[in-house]
């Protein structure tokens, strides 16, 4: 994967360099193609597949153009996080571009379900994200299954960028079986047998199951091109569920409106993490 600069309203462009013609696929909700146990997205026949944390990453750093070429259909996993791909962005710098930079501005309550799982998005003075992890095993109940981070008030570098896609073991046969995790392991990964997780250093947060829950809600939801003004909440939701809130939201017109950010030049303060705060 190679990421490159790319001009004012550009948006995220994802670029298949292995085909003989360089094909693109939009980072749009409407291109969601596969939500089984990632995001994929598909266009003229092309696809790119678990493009999630790569697009968390992008938005924690307040990225809105970019160009990310792939040569081959999936996006690399790294560790499993976010996290390489903010220390390695922010190794090079961001370039703040002349275009004023516009948001998706929550007006009214959207709300979708599916079976006892559920989505919304809300009115809110900036960005809030909220999620219930429900999952009944004994790992599982020995940590936080809520979290509510408002990123107005802490870093989503410090705070989410480093939670891990997990995972319980006995459950990585049936995923292989589908053609998913083929190259799982607990270098990208965290994994849970019975009754411990098998990593030996353990978590990274207290509660980075539900914090992974939260950094792939926020990629699911940057689909939509803009970022969000307003609170996100997930109850059980996944990857099928956010899109699906995703495109929901951008057919009801009368639950949102294009807003710009104007920054107040006396108080440098953007809705968004800055580079330097990447941790070693």
């Amino acid at each position: 994967m190679t990421l490159r600069p790319a001009g004012e309203n550009t948006g995220i462009l994802f670029v298949r360099t292995d085909y003989k013609r360089n094909y693109s696929v939009r980072a749009l909700a409407q291109n969601v193609s596969d939500t089984t146990l990632s995001t994929s997205l598909a266009e003229n026949g092309v696809q790119v597949s678990t493009v999630e944390h790569l697009l968390s990453a992008l938005w924690g750093l307040g990225i809105d153009n970019a160009i990310v070429e792939l040569s081959a259909e999936e996006v690399p996993i790294m560790d499993g996080s976010a996290a390489p791909f903010v220390y390695l962005i922010s190794t090079v710098g961001i370039v703040e571009q002349d275009a004023v930079k516009e948001f998706i501005r929550i007006k009214r309550e959207v709300r979708v379900k599916q079976g006892d799982a559920e989505a919304v998005l809300k009115p809110f003075a900036g960005f809030k994200a909220g999620y219930t992890f429900v999952a009944d095993h004994p790992v599982y109940n020995r940590y936080p299954k809520r979290a509510q981070l408002d990123f107005s008030k802490i870093s989503y570098v410090d705070e989410v960028s480093r939670a891990r896609s997990f995972g319980l073991v006995n459950e990585l046969e049936h995923a292989q079986a589908i053609n998913k995790c083929l190259g799982s392991s607990l270098e990208n990964a965290v994994g849970i047998d019975d009754f411990s997780i098998l990593n030996h250093e353990g978590l990274r947060y207290q509660d980075e199951f539900v914090k992974h829950k939260v950094l792939d809600a926020i990629g699911d939801l940057a689909l939509l091109g803009k970022p969000i003004l307003g609170e996100f909440d997930g109850y059980k939701s996944g990857h099928a569920l956010n899109n699906k809130l995703a495109r929901a939201l951008l057919r009801c017109e009368d639950a949102w409106e294009m807003t710009p950010f104007v920054r107040d030049r006396r108080r440098d303060t953007r809705p968004m993490v800055q580079p330097e705060a990447v941790p070693a």
